[in-house]
């Protein structure tokens, strides 16, 4: 799963990184966590998630965000304002190009008709939707439009209670209250404490004590998260690779 920001650790394009990587990788499942949609033209986003679906056999899940980084806003020239809307009418514009077989759309941004788009994605409907954030305005996206919820660092306690009020959203928009996948982001710790000053006031897994990362988890998993992601937040890539070592051999297992 791959974030996106324009700083400079350096953050890799998420698209270009997960299209090597459906290269090279077979099974796994490529994700974002997540894009910044106002940040991008949704007919070629649509484009390129699509083409990216097909080329890895359905294995992309597009996590995204209406975004938080006023600086990026400023020198994407987007409004920082409108980025909610933006977010929603994004959503439905790449939801339109993805299922019809003549889509159409006419919004105060977006035009088109009598438009051909392929290639459609390979999951069917389309490409998931995930929602990141925990603000109202991620809460009320994800009950009336998402798939799938993908907040970041919130505690188990915080996940049930917000999941809880999440479902009860859904079903008063006239969804299913299990149409949404519950998912959620968590740091493991690299190097004994949180990578930023942000981080700090998240939720986080040790990364070195094994037991403790599998008991964290598993209060995930009984908070009623379905699919977690462990970020290894960190530009140490021995360390890294280490860490996904640990992960794969003997945390992972616990779960199987």
């Amino acid at each position: 799963y791959i974030r996106q920001r324009l700083d400079d650790k350096p953050y890799y394009h998420p698209l270009a990184t997960l299209s090597y990587l459906s290269a090279t990788t077979q099974r796994v499942a490529l994700g974002t966590s997540v894009m910044v949609l106002p940040y991008h033209n949704p007919v070629a986003m649509a484009k390129y998630v699509a083409t990216l679906d097909q080329m890895s056999d359905g294995r992309v899940i597009l996590g995204i965000g209406a975004g938080a980084m006023t600086e990026e806003f400023e020198a994407l020239g987007v409004s920082m304002r409108q980025r909610g809307a933006l977010t929603n009418e994004s959503m439905a514009v790449m939801r339109e190009l993805w299922t019809s077989p003549d889509p159409e759309f006419d919004s105060q941004r977006w035009h088109f008709a009598d438009l051909k788009f392929a290639p459609k994605p390979k999951q069917k409907p389309h490409v998931p939707l995930w929602i990141g954030g925990a603000s109202p305005g991620a809460m009320k996206r994800t009950a009336t439009m998402g798939d799938g919820w993908h907040p970041t660092g919130l505690s188990p306690d915080d996940f049930q209670t917000a999941s809880e009020t999440l479902r009860q959203m859904a079903v008063e928009a006239g969804r299913a209250s299990d149409a949404i996948t519950m998912s959620v982001r968590v740091e493991v710790e690299a190097h004994g404490g949180p990578s930023s000053d942000r981080a700090q006031d998240r939720a986080r897994l040790p990364g070195d004590d094994v037991e403790k990362m599998i008991d964290g988890i598993r209060a995930y998993q009984n908070a009623g998260v379905e699919h977690i992601v462990l970020a290894l937040n960190t530009g140490d890539v021995a360390r890294i690779s280490e860490l996904m070592q640990i992960i794969s051999s003997m945390v992972i297992p616990s779960f199987r």
